[in-house]
């Protein structure tokens, strides 16, 4: 994936200046490349690499070295006095939104919490690390165009950044990001289902009628992973989430996809008018205030097709996130999804995000597709044949 350096304005510039987190040396290990090291191995300082048998600098500190969160600690402040949570954060991790089921399964689905003397095997057995091993095999150079039949190769490892630790939440190692309800799932109700699987079904069931009936991440307009919330997620790659704050709009801008969300925030006394139902921002209408050093947001109203992603959202639905600065090195982000529409129940999730001294670089989509024009003519070719039998 292309990644060049996003322009950005001298005032956002201004605004993100500040004092970054050193890096930490990558130790090489048994599977280098991967995050995981022997304790006697020597800190090796590298180029950034993800794959092969090269050690990498860490932008962000590892979970390993963090501990439970101090009770006492104070937030940098603003000019106006606020937590001070600019820069450029990571939610790179091997947990996810969800709990691992199936053959990824780690340990028992309602265990939110992993123990320690379980995390090395949980690691070792999560998906991303095995994509890692075995990008390191060699394709045999004597064997045929796809005689290997592997469907499930998409992507090589070494274009992707998922990260190489499960996350630690004040010093406890998470499975989910969600935290209610126990089994660390999406609580559909039967609506809800329909919602989040009604795009990608349109998009299987009609061919040939235009781009327009594609994901929204297949046409590159937001994030596929629903980085950019509400709530927030991480992904495979591009898991960096720049922070720029004022006193009246905090920017949340999503690596990626670029994609941007800007909060309104609400003074002390004052009100703010949420926007009218009929105008749909991508990743809804946010309206933040402060509660102490936390910032708490509450999202109402997402565009039309993004409510029917993964995480479908009502017109009556809500999702209220805070983040609270907890260290110097990470920022406590929480979530909690109101819709009786579309879940059984109310459900919540907790996320840390580190620090990162990395900058958002541009997320190159469609951008220099060189096989856009073929599929856009390919669409227009049996455009014909398919309206013949849709009846269209």
């Amino acid at each position: 994936m292309n990644r060049r350096i996003l322009a950005t304005s001298a005032a956002a510039i201004g605004a993100m200046l500040m004092t970054m987190q050193p890096a930490h040396a990558q130790r090489q290990g048994a599977t280098s490349g991967v995050g995981f090291a022997d304790e006697t191995d020597a800190p090796v300082d590298g180029p950034t690499t993800i794959a092969g048998d090269k050690a990498y600098v860490s932008a962000v500190p590892y979970f390993r070295d963090l501990g439970p969160w101090d009770p006492a600690y104070k937030a940098p402040r603003t000019s106006d006095g606020k937590a001070d949570l600019q820069g450029v954060w990571s939610t790179a991790s091997l947990t996810t939104l969800t709990r691992a089921t199936g053959r990824n399964a780690n340990i028992g689905i309602d265990t939110l919490v992993i123990p320690n003397d379980k995390i090395a095997d949980a690691t070792n057995r999560a998906g991303y690390t095995a994509s890692f091993r075995d990008s390191q095999r060699r394709t045999d150079p004597e064997a045929g165009v796809f005689t290997d039949r592997n469907a499930d190769a998409g992507y090589n490892a070494f274009w992707i950044d998922p990260g190489s630790e499960f996350a630690k939440v004040n010093g406890e190692w998470r499975s989910s990001w969600i935290t209610s309800p126990a089994n660390g799932q999406i609580p559909y109700n039967r609506s809800g289902n329909a919602a989040a699987g009604s795009r990608m079904a349109s998009a299987t069931a009609i061919n040939n009628t235009g781009p327009e009936i594609r994901t929204l991440g297949d046409r590159c307009l937001v994030s596929f992973a629903n980085q950019g919330g509400p709530p927030l997620t991480n992904a495979m790659y591009n898991n960096h989430i720049r922070i720029v704050q004022t006193r009246d709009h905090i920017l949340l801008e999503i690596e990626m996809n670029h994609d941007a969300r800007i909060v309104r925030i609400k003074q002390p006394g004052a009100s703010i008018t949420p926007l009218p139902d009929n105008i749909e921002q991508w990743f809804g209408d946010s309206i933040g205030w402060w509660e102490g050093d936390a910032l708490v947001v509450e999202t109402r109203n997402p565009h039309e097709l993004q409510a029917r992603g993964r995480i479908p959202l009502s017109k009556d639905g809500k999702v209220i996130e805070r983040f609270r600065r907890v260290s110097d090195a990470e920022i406590d982000y929480t979530f909690e999804v109101i819709d009786p529409v579309s879940y059984t129940q109310t459900w919540t999730g907790q996320m840390p995000m580190r620090r990162s001294s990395e900058q958002i670089y541009e997320y190159a989509c469609h951008e220099g597709n060189h096989a856009l024009p073929g599929i856009l003519a390919g669409m227009n070719r049996g455009l014909d044949t398919a309206l013949d039998e849709e009846g269209e």
